[in-house]
């Protein structure tokens, strides 16, 4: 039997809620994709760079432009030698050019959007968070973790608000409503709060990254005290249904709306065969995804 996972954090629940089994298939047996994702790898570059740059500003008091500069260097770093599909927007130029695009938009100093001073002095970058819950672990009876990690806590429009840069390939009316009943978040505000941290909501900025321009929108959303004690509870109930179903090793299949999100399901053709066996190991390997420290380990 696959050991049930110490720590728990928002990708994990969000993958469960949409599919038992593609959360068994990733996050208990932890079957990666050989070909590694443009979107992940451009994203994180792009939080890479985003990170540096305010460090570099608000902490050892670069200026704005030698920040930037820093910045979009780190980026370029991180990005290295992964080869960007050629249907893909997200290269390596265009990705420096996102963040140069994003300096322009919201620019260091200007910005009222700022990281605050946490307990101890430590400035809000880059903030992350391991918290106890309320129930055992299966195997070895410690509490199981919750984690997170958010790009910025900063303070913003007279209140403290949870800030997350989204890369993404277009932006619509619709895209800022799409935050609202965000878990990612509402667990976000768990986790400051157990951290002894008010904050008000999220405010999520987007940018969009095409071929040939860039776009960029931000959304404000708040999250009372009463959402944050629903999520708790609710989440507490998903965990429960997860150790049910691995004792059981039984795991069901959504066939729904999560095979075609987001360009469909990576692992549609496991979902397609009898004996999928054979598929996981031509298409996919194990590599188990630490949330804590951020780091992979191939099986």
């Amino acid at each position: 039997m696959t050991n049930f996972p110490e720590v728990i954090d928002s990708s994990l629940l969000g993958t469960w809620k949409s599919c038992q089994e593609k959360g068994h298939l990733e996050y208990f047996e932890h079957w990666k994709g050989k070909e590694q994702s443009v979107h992940l790898h451009a994203g994180a570059a792009f939080a890479h760079g985003i990170e540096v740059m305010r460090t570099e500003f608000y902490v050892n008091g670069r200026s704005a432009e030698d920040a930037g500069a820093l910045g979009v260097g780190a980026l370029l770093k991180f990005y290295g030698d992964f080869q960007c599909p050629e249907d893909s927007a997200k290269s390596a130029t265009r990705m420096a050019g996102a963040l140069e695009f994003y300096m322009s938009q919201y620019p260091l100093g200007e910005d009222d959007c700022t990281p605050i001073t946490l307990p101890g002095g430590k400035r809000g970058i880059e903030f992350s968070f391991v918290h106890p819950l309320p129930i055992a672990h299966p195997e070895t009876g410690n509490p199981l973790l919750y984690s997170g990690r958010m790009d910025a806590l900063c303070s913003f429009a007279g209140g403290t608000f949870i800030v997350d840069e989204k890369t993404t390939t277009q932006l619509g009316a619709s895209w800022s409503r799409q935050w609202d009943l965000r878990s990612q978040f509402t667990g976000y505000a768990w986790g400051c709060r157990e951290a002894g941290i008010h904050v008000d909501g999220a405010l999520v900025r987007g940018i969009s990254i095409l071929k040939t321009k860039y776009d960029t929108q931000q959304a404000i959303t708040y999250r009372p005290e009463w959402q944050v004690n629903r999520w708790f509870e609710e989440t507490l109930e998903v965990i429960q249904e997860m150790i049910q179903c691995w004792k059981t090793g039984k795991y069901r299949h959504d066939l729904d709306h999560a095979c075609a999100e987001f360009g469909g399901c990576k692992f549609r053709q496991i979902c397609l065969s009898q004996e999928p066996g054979p598929w996981l190991e031509q298409y996919f390997e194990r590599r188990r995804w630490d949330p804590i420290t951020r780091t992979e380990t191939k099986l």
